[in-house]
Order: C-alpha cells, then structure tokens, then sequence
C-alpha cells in the first residue's frame, strides 16, 4: 500500500460533475493498492495516518495528530500511485491492485480511519474519473509505503 498524504486547508473532490467530499483543515489521502496487499496493512496505515504529528501546536511547532487537532480527512483511490515510468513514455501499472482487490482495502482503510478519528471519513468515488482540489498547507506532503 502506498499513500501520499497532504496536509491541507481545505479540499474537495468531484465525480461527473458533482461534489462527492469535501473537508476544512485536515489531512488529503491518496490510496493505491498492491496486488499482496491486505488488511493487516490496511490497519497499520490508518493508525499512522491518525498519528502522524504534522499539524501545528500552540508554539507553531510539528507536534499534533489529525486525531489531536480534530480536523478532517479525504481519502481518494488512486491506483497510478503504483505507476512505473522507469521505462518507455507511458507509466506501466502492472503492480497495481485490481479493483476487485483494491477495493474492499480502499473501503477498509476509510472505515479504519474513521474508527481511529472517532469522527466520519469523506472520501472520492472508488473507480471513477475525479477531479480534486486541494489548498496544500506549508506545504506538507509525505510518501507512506507499507
């Protein structure tokens, strides 16, 4: 599983034209599966996105969780984050999970999440072309591989 994880002022995700997520301050997670990935990854990933202590605290200092500060959280599939573009000019996504393998993952890393924010996770359309606009605070951006 690897995730790309924003911190933002604000975001929102469209799917056919319509808003289908959107959070305040938080955190933007992109998703992308592997083929052997599975629940016990699944669970790992959405402590550590709860935990991770990117937010600001009262000195202005990188010390508090999404779970800490109370803000919200986007979770969006993203199956390109498995794109290799190491050779030849189109990315190939052989590593890439199959929809009927990322899928239930992606809808248990919402509900994981959700369990360890104690508050709902808005998420995209699994599976559907969006479009997805963020305001990137700091900017704060991390890479998470499990």
């Amino acid at each position: 599983m690897r995730v790309v994880a924003q911190r933002v002022a604000k975001a929102a995700v469209r799917a056919g034209g319509v808003v289908v997520g959107s959070i305040g301050p938080g955190m933007v997670v992109l998703a992308g599966f592997a083929e052997d990935d599975d629940l016990t990854g699944v669970s790992w990933m959405a402590r550590r996105l709860a935990g991770l202590r990117v937010f600001a605290d009262e000195a202005g200092r990188m010390n508090l969780s999404l779970a800490d500060c109370g803000g919200e959280a986007l979770v969006v599939s993203q199956f390109t984050l498995y794109g290799d573009a190491s050779k030849g000019r189109r990315p190939s996504f052989v590593k890439a999970a199959r929809p009927e393998v990322a899928r239930p993952l992606y809808e248990a890393l919402v509900e994981e999440l959700g369990r360890a924010l104690d508050r709902p996770v808005q998420t995209g359309r699994f599976g559907a072309e969006m479009k997805l606009s963020l305001v990137n605070d700091g900017p704060v951006t991390l890479v998470i591989d499990r």
